[in-house]
């Protein structure tokens, strides 16, 4: 209870000196203006690039045994495949349309 007790009175304390009248002001020098704070887009590009993932690259979630990326129709079309089965079609939700098609069906005919 003492605790709490100074530990109040020396947050007061602090307030107290915080807010007193003080004749150092800080001012903000008239010479700004606000054409200093913005950038040009093409100037600010340069300082700040994003992050951008390889294009052409796909994960090798959706390659084949080949090592080729399957388009969007061929993984569609491995998908209608999977969900006659719901066994794999859970297990294309999990880990994937390639791996469960692998599993349940064999290699991709593509």
């Amino acid at each position: 209870m003492k605790t709490l007790t100074a530990l109040v009175l020396c947050a007061l304390v602090a307030v107290c000196l915080s807010t007193g009248d003080s004749d150092q002001s800080v001012s903000v020098p008239d010479s700004q203006s606000v054409e200093d704070v913005f950038v040009k887009r093409d100037l600010a590009s340069t300082f700040v690039k994003r992050l951008k993932r390889n294009a052409g690259a796909a994960p090798a979630a959706t390659r084949n045994a080949n090592g080729n990326a399957l388009s969007l129709q061929q993984l569609e079309s491995l998908r209608e495949v999977c969900e006659v089965n719901l066994a794999c079609e859970h297990m294309a939700e999990t880990a994937g349309i390639v791996a469960a098609y692998t599993a349940y069906y064999g290699p991709i005919p593509y």
